[in-house]
């Protein structure tokens, strides 16, 4: 029984990491492309920039996850501590990246907010 789930496991473990990489692939793509349209397109100062570095991160952030998750699956069948504390490493640099993306994507967002906040008063005053 217990070779059948480790087999499963490293099925399980490849699956996820093909569709974190998938997720990060997608993603790059994306911001590639509003990226360039940003360059060309007229939009006050930078805007489609911090939206498509917002995008961007939220699809590392997916990924990052996804990567989580399968060395959570992968620590079920190590079975030396090497191996263990490697992953545990691993998994450390994973929810700090993750973390760090989160509170830059809540600093971005608030930074919209607030320039959106202003634009309506602007327009406001104007009117």
């Amino acid at each position: 029984m217990r070779d059948w789930l480790a087999v499963f496991a490293d099925h399980l473990i490849l699956v996820i990491h093909a569709m974190a990489l998938l997720v990060v692939a997608f993603g790059t793509v994306q911001a590639f492309v509003q990226g360039v349209r940003a360059m060309f397109e007229r939009s006050p100062a930078g805007h489609r920039f911090h939206h498509a570095y917002v995008q961007y991160a939220r699809w590392l952030v997916a990924a990052l996850t996804f990567q989580l998750a399968a060395d959570i699956v992968e620590t079920a069948f190590t079975p030396e501590w090497d191996e263990i504390g490697r992953l545990a490493a691993i998994a450390a640099i994973r929810t700090f990246l993750n973390y760090f993306l989160e509170r830059d994507l809540e600093a971005v967002e608030k930074r919209t907010l607030v320039e959106a906040d202003r634009g309506r008063k602007a327009r406001a005053a104007d009117a």
